[in-house]
Formats: structure tokens, C-alpha cells, sequence
């Protein structure tokens, strides 16, 4: 069978390649629910031929689609982001019932913002790239003497791979296709394995919104191989990952041997800095929200640093916060963290919980698997942890936070960046002056003030260190997705 029914809506189980549903080898891979474990469906697994059909077809389809420019390539995807729109319901419920992920935000937020993340990157290459910008400056810094007028254009690159993770498959997903086909770029796109249903419905809804076969491909598999094969693959252009560091570096690797330019967003450990001057109550109520889609948020702010002169009455307010927040099933609108989204998560998100324990943390509330069972981890916060420990340097990607304090700025912002990571910052405090040293002094791609998880869409958005290579968002994406040209011209010389 090739389609599957899931929540009520069916959705194909088949690749997307050149405008049809592909089943491949026939080799297939499981997918389930990680709200109860049920068998969802079982998935066509991709390999390099697979991958080969794929990059052939977006090939094919890359000169017609970069020559319809920015104007005509907007018509179809904002048909595209209304088909997504249209279809709220379908892909929230598909989004929840694939990687657990709560149906409140799915339905309120996050199936509108990835129609967003669509019509956005339209609009911006029809105002900013059609016909290019004039750079600044022109004519300086001749070193023949002449003067002449630079003119800057973004020209379509090729074929991108895009890679999205399990825990926002949807929202990542659109992130990147919307810079990438607004810009020109044909795209492969690769889905998670753990959560790849509702990608398969995106080929779909494109598809109806009359894109042409081949400018959007999806090829469903396993990392180490349809990844492997995708990143290797000497007809890739581009390559946009987010994921972890490790399976980044391997990506690096491939990509070097092609000299194919690469953008990585790979998670984080990310402070969130709490002054004694804060709306502590706003602060605590942003902390509780850390634990929301079980921790499973790359930029969740999951090393509280606390003014020691607070830290008794902070600790309350955050703990009365987080009994807020009801575990449950997330189809549940009143659910507010739900499951990891596998046995093996869940076994590693323990892990580290045990070895903090081990090594002399203390649990102010929670530390193991939930009550309720299957792979619900309870909200965990733990205290009495060395900077050089595990549990405060790797990324959990759990429920789990750490709590240390500080007796100054200095040390503040010297705890917050005691990692290798570097992706986002999260700092509350009433002294304005404050706020401006602290963000300025932070390493981070971004710092939120007295708010959390605010993304806009024209703004940059990367990592530090070890968080990610480059930055996407606005024109910054264009210049991922685009062969910037400039031509210079010296117009005096045309009759």
C-alpha cells in the first residue's frame, strides 16, 4: 500500500521525484507514534538511486524554474503557502500524531507560520532580488583609476539539499524551502525518520498548487544512508542541515570533496540569565515554557543562571510555574509537554539525568521518566553542577534544565558562555544599560531580551561556535541560496 491514514488523513508513504510518487527499491523503514507507540506506517526508504533520480530530476527542472524570475516563481508559491493554510487541520493533527509535538501550537502557530515562511521569502526575492540592488560605494577604491557602477545581482545556484530534524519537520521544512525556491534553487528534500508524514503532504500540496515536476523532490530514508547519498552527491549545489554537530561534521566531510557551500544550524545549550531586577514572574513563566515539546527545542534556554540574591524566591516562582504545565497527550489542547519522541531518546535523555546524579547534581524537582509512563520524561531541574560537567556542556534535547547562580555581571555572562555552543541567549532584567552590555558581551547568533522565541523572519538566524556555520533569514538567506554576481560598468563608454 501506498498511502497510509494517519489522524484522518491520508498521506502518501512513497518518495516525491520528478512529479510522481516513487516506491523505489521497495525497501521500507517503520514509523510510530511516539504519543502510544502505534505503527504508523512503514516508510519508502531511499538509497542512492533513489537519490540519483531525484538530483536528475531537480537538474531538469532547475532551468525552466530559475528563468520564470522571482515575479513568476512567487505566483506559485504563494498558491503553495494558501495550500498549506487550507490544509491547517490536516497537517497539525499529522504533525502531532508523527513526533509528538503539541496539537495546541501545532494548530495556533506553527502550520500558519510555515505557510508564512513560504509567501515571506516570495515577496522579499520579488522586492530585494529581482532586479538586484546597487552596491554602496560604487566607483571607490578603483585601483585602475576608472569609476564605474556595481550592480549586485542573486542568481539561481542549482539543485539544494535541504535536511530537517524530527522535532519541527514542518516548520524547519518550509524555513528552508522558502528562501531556496524563491531564489531559483530546484530542492531535494530529506525528512526526518522519525517524523517524515508530514513533508510527504507538503509534495502534495505543492503539487496541487501547480509547481512544476522536479522543483520540489522529497526522498524519505535513513541519515546514514538517503542523507549520506543526498550530501555526496556531485550534482548538489547547496547544502542546508540542522542537526546535531557530529552528523554536521560527517556532512562537512562530504561536502569539502565537492566544494559544496554549506549551511548548518546544529542546537544548543543555551543560557538564560535571570537578574535580581527582573519581572521575576514573566522570567519564571519563560523558564516553565522551556520544558514545552518535552525540551525537544534547539534554542530552549536550558542553563538557568540566576542572581544569587533571588534564588530562593526565583526558584519558587518557576517551580509553581512548571506545576502548570499538565503532562499529557498532546492531541489534548490543554497539554502542555508531552512525549520524547522515542524509546531510545527517552533511554538517552535518562542517561544523562543519571550520570548528573552520579557525579553530584541534586534534582530540585523531577530527574527520571514521568509517571504516566511510555516516553514521557518528567520536567527535571537540577542543581549543584560543575560548569565542566556533562549535563551543563552537551546539548540534552530533553525536559532537562540546570540551575546555577552568580554574585555579579561578570560572572553572569562568564557562565553563559562557558560552552562551545553558542545558537541563542535569553536574558531578563529591568536596567536597559544592562541588557544592551549583557546581549553585546553574550556569543550567540541571537539574544532575546526580556522575551523568548521570537523569530523574525528578516532577521539573521544561526549559530557560534559550534551551533551552526553561517546565517539564514532575509536577504541573508538569498546570499546562501543565490550566486551573488556584481557587474561593474563604465557608462560613459556606451554611445
Amino acid at each position: 500500500m501506498n498511502r497510509t491514514t494517519v489522524a484522518g488523513v491520508s498521506v502518501s508513504t512513497q518518495h516525491w521525484i520528478g512529479g510522481e510518487r516513487v516506491a523505489g527499491s521497495g525497501a521500507t523503514f517503520e514509523d510510530r507514534s511516539p504519543i502510544d507507540d502505534a505503527h504508523l506506517a512503514d516508510i519508502a526508504a531511499g538509497a542512492p538511486p533513489e537519490v540519483d533520480a531525484a538530483v536528475a530530476a531537480a537538474r531538469a527542472a532547475f532551468p525552466g524554474w530559475a528563468a520564470l524570475g522571482p515575479t513568476g516563481r512567487a505566483e506559485t508559491l504563494i498558491r503553495f503557502s494558501e495550500g498549506i493554510r487550507e490544509r491547517l487541520d490536516d497537517l497539525a493533527a499529522l504533525e502531532t500524531e508523527d513526533n509528538g509535538s503539541l496539537l495546541l501550537g501545532n494548530t495556533k502557530n506553527v502550520v500558519s507560520r510555515a505557510a508564512h515562511n513560504i509567501e515571506f521569502f516570495a515577496d522579499l526575492a520579488v522586492a530585494l532580488v529581482a532586479d538586484g540592488t546597487d552596491s554602496p560605494g560604487s566607483g571607490r577604491g578603483s585601483i585602475v583609476g576608472d569609476v564605474c557602477e556595481n550592480h549586485v545581482r542573486y542568481d539561481p545556484s542549482g539543485v539544494a539539499a535541504l535536511i530537517t530534524p524530527w522535532n519541527a519537520p514542518l516548520m524547519l521544512s518550509t524555513w528552508k524551502l522558502g528562501p531556496a525556491l524563491a531564489a531559483g534553487s530546484t530542492v531535494v528534500l530529506k525528512p526526518p525518520e522519525w517524523a517524515p508524514l508530514t513533508c510527504s503532504l507538503l509534495a502534495d500540496i505543492a503539487h496541487d498548487a501547480g509547481m512544476s515536476p522536479g522543483v520540489l523532490n522529497v526522498v524519505q530514508g535513513i541519515g546514514e544512508v538517503a542523507g549520506a547519498a543526498l550530501v555526496e552527491h556531485p550534482g548538489i549545489d547547496r547544502i542546508s542541515f540542522t542537526g546535531s554537530p557530529d552528523t554536521a561534521r560527517e556532512i562537512g566531510v562530504a561536502a569539502a570533496r565537492t566544494l559544496t557551500p554549506v549551511s548548518f544550524e546544529l542546537g544548543g545549550k543555551s543560557p538564560f540569565v535571570v537578574f535580581a531586577d527582573a519581572d521575576l514572574d514573566a522570567a519564571a513563566r519563560q523558564v516553565a515554557g522551556q520544558f514545552v515539546n518535552a525540551g525537544q527545542v534547539c534554542l530552549a534556554g536550558t542553563r538557568v543562571i540566576v542572581d544569587e540574591s533571588v534564588e530562593d524566591d526565583f526558584l519558587g516562582r518557576v517551580t509553581a510555574a512548571t506545576e502548570r504545565l499538565p503532562v499529557g497527550d498532546p492531541r489534548d489542547l490543554a497539554t502542555r509537554i508531552g512525549p520524547l519522541i522515542t524509546r531510545e531518546h527517552l533511554e538517552r535523555v535518562a542517561g544523562f539525568v543519571q550520570r548528573a546524579l552520579a557525579d553530584g547534581a541534586r534534582p530540585l524537582f523531577g530527574g527520571g521518566p514521568h509517571e504516566r509512563g511510555g516516553w514521557y520524561f518528567a520536567p527535571t531541574l537540577l542543581t549543584d553542577v560543575r560548569q565542566d560537567a556533562e549535563i551543563v556542556q552537551r546539548e540534552v534535547f530533553g525536559p532537562v534544565l540546570t540551575w546555577q547562580t552568580f554574585l555579579g555581571e561578570h560572572e553572569a555572562v562568564e557562565l553563559a558562555n562557558g560552552t562551545e555552543y553558542g545558537l541563542a541567549a535569553t536574558v531578563f532584567t529591568s536596567d536597559e544599560a544592562r541588557a544592551e552590555r549583557v546581549a553585546d558581551a553574550i556569543s550567540a547568533g541571537t539574544v532575546w531580551v526580556n522575551c523568548f522565541f521570537v523569530r523574525d523572519l528578516g532577521a539573521p538566524f544561526g549559530g557560534s561556535g559550534i551551533s551552526g556555520i553561517g546565517r539564514e533569514g532575509g536577504l541573508w538567506s538569498f546570499d546562501f541560496y543565490c550566486d551573488v554576481k556584481n557587474i561593474a560598468v563604465k557608462r560613459e563608454t556606451f554611445g
